[in-house]
């Protein structure tokens, strides 16, 4: 089985989003993290998958329900933020990118 982690974006009772991390790699220790900007979920990820050696075969992404749309969209703008910053650090694409078969 491989390495797989599942984010959750929540909201709490003031109405704020926060992301939860679970690794439930190892069922018998279920891990969960929270976080409150991107910047902390980007740290925990990289944290909790180098305890993998830094290879995560994936991050599975849900929602609560009673989420709504605009903090779905603007946790992705966010995010497209902070993938853009990386990649013109490193110079390089950090996500693979399909190419169009014709």
């Amino acid at each position: 089985m491989g390495v797989v982690f599942t984010s959750t974006i929540k909201i709490d009772e003031t109405g704020k989003w926060f992301i939860e991390i679970e690794d439930a790699t190892d069922e018998s220790d279920v891990r969960k993290e929270i976080c409150f900007d991107l910047d902390e979920y980007e740290h925990k990820i990289e944290e909790m998958g180098a305890e993998y050696g830094g290879h995560l075969d994936e991050v599975k992404w849900l929602k609560d329900e009673d989420v709504p749309q605009f903090i779905i969209d603007e946790i992705r703008v966010k995010m497209a933020e902070q993938r853009a910053k990386i990649e013109e650090e490193r110079g390089e694409p950090i996500t693979p990118v399909a190419e169009k078969v014709e």
